[in-house]
């Protein structure tokens, strides 16, 4: 009866639809084996009520066709005995009358039982494809509490007390929100703000470069990846917080941010301010010329840039721990979705200043082969960057077949440094120099990037052609003084000589990029692709150096020709390659090699000189991928690349900044290739919560560019690059990982084992020294995650490192260490909480140092929330609370031991107010039952 009822629907519906344009089509396959599945039950549903509007049986092949479809919203269900279910939801209308869906890979129930555990009344974790997708309904979330304590009840993911996540043993740097980018390159944005009742889904995955998205082709470019989908009642609305705090010791903090949700409209603002270092010291740089579209091929040629080859360098705007950082940051973020979703637009604004004051004393031994210098210097610094960019991506559909990427960047910064210095240098308690220096400089800098993606899916399968085009323009512009007094003594230790330097200097910096790259996609067969590319490049630089020594009448007119120059570059880049693509079955194979012919162009406009250079880069690369299972993968890769020397390297700015450490060129070098092999493995099982995570990879570089220097027995030293003919230089770094959840007290486990080491040649008065340096360490760590009660997590672990010269053995700075770190969170009645963090570093005697280091800081703190929704809190907080960061840091490098102490940020105590606000989809979140 119920098969008669079935077949006099499908008759009625096809005499119904018959005159509808709408169908779908499709493949459906095993996914382990990649087999054809045979005679699968295909249906299609209607979504408002889930009734069926149509069904078949897919052929002998696994090939079905539905037409005849009327237009709205539906969803595909495909099922086959001893598979699970397939569910896709979709929707035609007068745009979209005809939808493809590929192959569509089933996953056998006693595989997806293995992998999906499902909890409570609904089905807490599901696997879709290659994506864990998790029920946030499944999870106790408290009021005022945000995507980060939802996150933490994840199995597989974990947070560290900075925010840090890692998720299936591999670092997560990019979280969205219903797809989006949020502010692009800082995922705390999202997780220490967004509420948690307002997520729907969580979804993790591996995100694939835009071109592997386009193509199909997996290029092995992965980036683990959280999606935060909001619930769609939650789109509506605003929510915020604000954060107060005022310390001891004049030191301060406060923040802001204000979201709006409207539809498929996001509009998000926030402020920083702070000198306790914890709070918006700036942000990432993500240059859009050379990344963004992930084909685009780096020529590899000869550039003149802004780091570390001036007289006066520019403060880059970065805070390590030295001396006192203020802080001022904000930003707007607004993004949209239109014309049923084939149009959108992403933006951002950031603004926001740093300086940072401080001191700094360094002490430092230089083993030579004749003997040892010790040097002693002091020096106050003081740093200010001021900096805005802003960002816009548009995206369009332009139909079924084609896509459209638009994106543009602008930066506009300054930055003011002054540095005062103080140093001497003695061998067998004989002074060798004596100096001091003042450097003041102003840099004006100007950035702006753009570029085009565009896609074509072609008539054949698997047949794509897509366009890449970049334009990087950036200027440059800085002046100062340099003040300095050096004073050299003979061997008796009585002053021979003395050089004063008082000079005004100017830099002009100018540059010019424009690349593209046309990449052409043509299946050879079922299991082989091939993906052609060429590409075409333009460079124009230029750099204006000048520096001018005092006039009688204290202007700084008169050039000086030996310490000024203006170079200009020009370069011409045609790069052409072939990539081929192997699948079949669970395994992935990628071969093919980028040949890039560059021209070079170099003019020096003072002296009239010019230097012309034509070479061809070779870049070989192979890899191989086998998926066992969607939670278990092995992957391994070969990549080569020719290096051409930098102009810092061939013909380098005379700089006098240091008369005791002078660099010179060397036109004669010749490149480098560097080959670099990479291996990984990577294991997680839902159930048990299981990860494992094991990695590495290994360089060596022949015809290596190396440094060669001489000193005399003044102290001076002269740096030269030179090519290693005979040798190789070498690093490689190996890592494994396991996680495990344990039953007991739901607690979670790991141990990491980590290595890394180099080899690395150097020149030293004539003489070849070989360094070796290696570290190992081993971290076992437990945590615990309870809502509204407990919180906390510990890790330590062993460290052994060994570094040493073969010049002067009797020096290695090998030993034993020890680094831990904790923190927890308790919940007490009363609506109350206490919580601490610690982290410890401890590094035993060498024969470097003569002496051991010990450093533990812990912080602690005391909170309490109010009102009714608890979205008031109160807390005090102790940084530092034993008061031993004292800044300090030594490292022993080949033949230079260094001992550093600087100003940093030390004991405080602070009070702080935090203020939740919120009105989302039409009133004040309430807890989820």
């Amino acid at each position: 009866m119920k098969l008669l009822l079935i077949a006099v629907f499908c008759i009625f519906s096809h005499c119904a639809f018959s005159q509808n344009p709408y169908s779908i089509n499709g493949t459906v396959a095993d996914h382990a084996a990649g087999t054809n599945l045979h005679y699968a039950t295909v249906s299609v549903l209607r979504t408002k009520d889930s009734t069926l509007v149509k069904f078949t049986r897919a052929a002998e092949n696994g090939i079905f066709n539905i037409s005849g479809l009327q237009k709205g919203k539906l969803f595909l269900l495909v099922t086959y005995p001893g598979y699970a279910d397939y569910v896709e939801p979709f929707v035609l209308d007068s745009t979209k009358n005809s939808i493809d869906f590929g192959k569509i890979k089933l996953t056998l129930k006693a595989t997806l039982l293995a992998d999906v555990i499902i909890k409570g009344k609904a089905a807490a974790i599901k696997i879709k494809g290659d994506t864990t997708e998790f029920n946030a309904s499944a999870y106790q979330i408290q009021p005022n509490s945000k995507v980060e304590d939802l996150l933490k009840q994840l199995p597989g993911i974990q947070i560290d007390k900075d925010g840090k996540i890692t998720a299936q043993g591999q670092k997560v740097n990019k979280v969205l929100v219903d797809g989006e980018e949020f502010f692009g390159d800082d995922p705390t944005l999202v997780t220490k703000n967004i509420r948690g009742d307002m997520v729907d889904k969580v979804q993790l995955y591996d995100k694939k470069s835009d071109q592997a998205a386009f193509t199909g082709i997996d290029d092995g470019k992965k980036e683990k990846t959280i999606n935060i989908k909001l619930k769609d009642d939650k789109k509506n609305g605003y929510f915020g917080k604000l954060d107060l705090g005022g310390a001891t010791d004049k030191f301060y903090q406060a923040q802001g941010m204000f979201n709006a949700f409207k539809g498929k409209q996001k509009f998000s603002a926030y402020g920083t301010l702070g000198n306790n270092g914890k709070l918006g010291l700036g942000w990432q740089d993500n240059s859009k010329y050379g990344s963004g579209n992930d084909m685009q091929f780096q020529d590899g040629g000869i550039s003149i840039t802004t780091d570390g080859n001036d007289a006066l360098d520019s403060y880059n705007g970065k805070y390590n721990g030295e001396g006192i950082p203020v802080a001022r940051t904000g930003g707007a973020h607004y993004d949209s979705k239109w014309n049923s979703d084939k149009e959108s637009i992403n933006a951002n604004y950031k603004i926001g200043s740093l300086s940072v004051d401080g001191t700094k004393n360094t002490l430092s031994q230089n083993n030579l082969p004749t003997g040892i210098i010790n040097s002693n210097s002091d020096e106050n610094f003081n740093n200010y960057l001021f900096k805005q960019k802003l960002d816009a991506t548009y995206q369009i559909k332009i139909d079924s077949t084609s896509t459209l990427k638009v994106a543009a960047d602008g930066t506009a910064k300054n930055s003011n440094t002054q540095n005062n210095y103080t140093g001497s240098s003695t061998a067998n308690d004989l002074l060798l120099n004596k100096s001091s220096r003042k450097i003041s400089n102003d840099s004006h800098d100007k950035i702006f990037n753009t570029s085009l993606f565009w896609t074509k899916k072609l008539k054949k399968k698997g047949r794509t052609l897509s366009l890449n085009i970049n334009q990087s323009i950036n200027e440059s512009k800085s002046n100062g003084f340099l003040k300095s007094e050096n004073d050299f003594f003979n061997t008796k230790g009585i002053k021979d000589s003395s050089q004063i330097i008082d000079q005004f200097k100017t830099n002009t910096i100018k540059s010019s990029v424009f690349s593209t790259n046309l990449a052409y996609t043509e299946p050879l067969s079922k299991t082989l692709t091939i993906v052609v590319n060429y590409g075409f490049g333009t460079s124009n630089s230029s750099a204006d150096r000048k520096s001018f020594n005092q006039s009688p009448d204290g202007k700084y007119s008169y050039l000086d020709t030996l310490y000024s120059n203006n170079y200009k570059l020009d370069q011409v880049s045609n790069i052409a390659g072939a990539i081929f693509n192997y699948r079949k079955d669970k395994s992935i194979i990628n071969f093919g090699t980028k040949i890039a012919n560059i021209s070079f162009d170099q003019k020096n406009e003072i002296n009239n000189t010019s230097y012309k250079r034509n070479f061809i880069n070779w870049n070989p690369q192979a890899s191989y991928q086998y998926k066992f299972s969607q939670q278990k993968v092995f992957y391994i890769a070969y990549t080569g690349n020719t290096t051409q020397p930098n102009i810092d390297q061939i013909q380098p700015v005379l700089i006098n900044t240091d008369p005791l450490n002078i660099k010179i060129g060397n036109p004669d070098l010749k490149s480098s290739f560097n080959n670099r092999i990479d291996i990984n493995y990577n294991s997680y099982k839902v159930l048990s919560g299981q990860s494992i995570y094991v990695g590495g990879a290994y360089n060596f570089t022949s015809n290596a560019i190396i440094n060669s220097v001489d000193t005399d027995p003044a102290g001076k030293s002269t740096y030269k690059s030179t090519n290693l003919s005979d040798k190789q230089t070498s690093n490689y770094y190996l890592y494994a990982g396991i996680s495990q959840k344990l039953k007991f007290r739901d607690l979670y486990t790991g141990m990491n084992l980590n290595s890394n080491g180099n080899t690395y040649y150097s020149y030293i008065n004539g003489s070849l020294n070989k360094t070796q340096s290696n570290s190992y360490s081993a971290q076992l760590s437990i945590s615990k995650y309870q809502e509204k009660k407990f919180e906390g997590r510990l890790s330590f672990g062993p460290t052994y490192t060994t570094s040493q010269s073969s010049l002067q053995k009797s020096t290695n700075d090998n030993g034993w260490g020890l680094n831990g770190e904790s923190y927890f969170t308790v919940y007490l009645p009363g609506k109350f909480e206490i919580g601490s963090d610690a982290s410890y570093e401890y590094r035993g005697k060498t024969k470097s140092f003569s002496s051991d280091f010990n450093l533990l800081l812990l912080n602690a703190r005391i909170s309490r929330k109010f009102l009714k929704s608890e979205n008031l809190k109160f807390s005090l907080s102790a940084n530092d609370l034993l008061n031993q960061n004292v800044g300090f840091n030594r490292n022993a490098n080949g033949n230079m031991l260094t001992q550093t102490s600087y100003t940093t940020i030390k004991r405080y105590f602070m009070a702080s107010i935090v203020w939740d606000f919120n009105k989302m989809g039409g009133g004040t979140a309430k807890k989820n039952k």
